[in-house]
């Protein structure tokens, strides 16, 4: 395809001419892109080269190197073509590159400061903001590796009881969740059919990837639906018919108290009745009611036994139904409706839980802090405890901090003073900034601590807007492989895990969730990283026993360049 540059009113353009003898304007123009992706790594990835650039020091624009590449045409014809797009001086810092420069394997003209061994403007800080860019996250390392289940774990994820119902309980990190998914896989090879079912909405891209993770050799994992149960009694609703009613539920019309309790009991009463019009409408030629095969329910203290009977109606005769909790992390007070009477009319006929008591997450450093939290503050809940996994000692070096404010009002500023210093105290690993994490206690604290972090330069993928309405297809998008910070309430980070993390706990935080925060610290032998930033002066004395502390009184919070740790 013929290419060409021409003047047009909007200046000179890369133009080209298809088969057909058609005339177009090439939007995708390299030399612009280059420009466009330069002043990207100078402004987010390493801000502090923008930084400098605006306050007139534009000799750190050469930092980063844009150039051009052709590996099928000559450098010559090349340049000809695209130099008329760049300016004078421009020419001089952006090579044009093509086949036979590079196979004489001239680096030299392709990076043309390669050879230097020092630089008046290049300095460790920039490189440091440079490389937690460039190294592979945490979870995408994770993410090529295949799950590893123990022996009690695999005999659970490859049997079925003889009724098809299971039920597994177990602490925070004792690998619910993995179970849950490698028998999904295993189903999924058998050709079966498979509804995975969360409350959280953020939760199903952390089920899906450990999913993905799980290996059986000679088959290919599929027919796996992954929903939260409000999307999935909505789908329903609407397959029936009753869209109308459903919106009719969550109109302005309706309190905040009137909508939770729809959200509790109005929408699946609604599903429901979809299902019998549904089934009804089958009876004659309609679209009949899709069933599954085996239906897996994860953070099954989310639910009640409304819910559960209602997913219920959706199993194929002799499917499989399995249940997974954790009456610790009970953050909605539904656990308590699953009694031993409710659990006979959810179709489990007696026998005790499966029990999943070790805990392959949590670094020992921090488990026991968490038993002494619990002991002390939520001494009548239903916690189970963690215990750790014997003869590991040692082996998972976590670095954790606590620092204590007198307000709420600081919790933003001080957290984004902690996320960004995270990298800075790992050293002499590399800290990839999608690792990290933010957890705060509502969406106002939330929004104010990630425009403080946007201003330094970095992107923030979040859940947080005081519009109720923006909030769900923000959680939709919530995902670890994003290439951003992450930020959420700690109710959305409920069954996911990380290394690196800052939490935030204002004076009303539940303290069940401060106990589930805390334990979504993921151990790695290479060593973790949390700190707790808390206003609520009743958690002051279990924080002074962290191996880091530090009490902010408000002339301290006044200059926050010397955060702990």
């Amino acid at each position: 395809m013929p290419y060409r540059v021409e003047e047009t009113e909007r200046g000179l353009e890369l133009w080209a001419t298809n088969k057909q003898g058609k005339d177009f304007r090439v939007s995708d123009n390299p030399v612009d892109k280059i420009q466009h992706y330069k002043n990207r790594i100078n402004n987010l990835y390493a801000p502090l080269i923008g930084q400098k650039c605006d306050e007139g020091k534009t000799s750190y624009y050469g930092l980063v190197t844009a150039g051009i590449i052709f590996t099928k045409e000559a450098t010559n014809r090349v340049k000809e073509l695209l130099s008329p797009l760049l300016s004078e001086s421009a020419q001089k810092y952006v090579p044009i590159i093509g086949i036979d420069q590079l196979q004489d394997k001239r680096i030299d003209l392709v990076l043309r400061y390669s050879k230097r061994n020092s630089s008046e403007y290049m300095n460790e800080e920039i490189a440091k903001q440079l490389r937690g860019w460039l190294v592979e996250p945490d979870f995408a390392q994770v993410q090529r590796q295949p799950l590893e289940l123990n022996a009690k774990q695999k005999a659970l994820s490859t049997t079925r009881t003889k009724s098809g119902y299971r039920r597994i309980r177990g602490s925070a990190g004792s690998g619910k969740s993995l179970v849950l998914a490698d028998r999904a896989a295993n189903l999924s090879t058998e050709g079966k059919n498979i509804l995975i079912v969360s409350f959280n909405i953020t939760l199903w891209h952390y089920l899906r990837d450990l999913v993905v993770r799980c290996k059986v050799p000679g088959s290919k994992v599929n027919n796996i639906t992954y929903m939260h149960f409000h999307e999935w009694c909505k789908d329903i609703i609407v397959e029936g018919g009753l869209e109308l009613e459903y919106k009719k539920l969550f109109d302005d019309s309706h309190t905040h108290e009137e909508v939770v309790k729809n959200l509790e009991i109005g929408v699946v009463s609604l599903a429901n009745k979809a299902i019998n019009d549904i089934i009804q409408n089958a009876e004659h030629g309609q679209t009949k009611l899709e069933q599954f095969d085996a239906i897996l329910v994860d953070e099954g203290q989310d639910f009640n036994l409304y819910w559960w009977n209602t997913l219920r109606r959706l199993l194929k005769e002799d499917g499989e139904m399995l249940l997974v909790a954790d009456e610790s992390q009970d953050l909605y007070n539904r656990a308590k409706n699953w009694t031993d009477e409710g659990m006979k009319e959810a179709g489990f006929k007696g026998g005790p839980w499966n029990q999943l008591d070790i805990c392959y997450r949590t670094p020992d450093k921090l488990i026991s802090y968490l038993k002494v939290f619990a002991e002390k503050y939520l001494p009548a809940s239903n916690i189970r405890l963690i215990n750790a996994e014997s003869g590991m000692l040692d082996l998972w070096p976590a670095n954790l901090n606590w620092i204590q404010v007198t307000s709420a009002k600081f919790l933003p500023e001080v957290c984004a003073e902690s996320i960004l210093k995270i990298p800075e105290v790992t050293t002499p690993d590399i800290v990839a900034y999608p690792d990290l994490i933010l957890l705060m206690p509502n969406h106002g604290l939330g929004l104010s601590c990630v425009d403080i972090i946007k201003a330094k330069g970095l992107e923030v993928l979040h859940i947080f807007s005081q519009d109720k309405k923006e909030q769900k297809p923000k959680k939709m998008i919530f995902f670890m492989g994003a290439a951003n910070v992450k930020a959420c309430t700690i109710h959305s980070f409920k069954g996911w895990e990380a290394r690196y993390m800052v939490i935030a706990i204002d004076d009303i935080t539940d303290l069940s969730a401060v106990y589930v925060a805390m334990s979504r610290l993921k151990r790695h032998t290479s060593g973790s990283h949390l700190t707790v930033v808390c206003s609520n002066p009743k958690l002051r004395d279990f924080g002074i026993t962290w191996p880091s502390f530090a009490d902010h009184s408000l002339t301290r919070l006044e200059s926050l360049k010397e955060i702990p740790f």
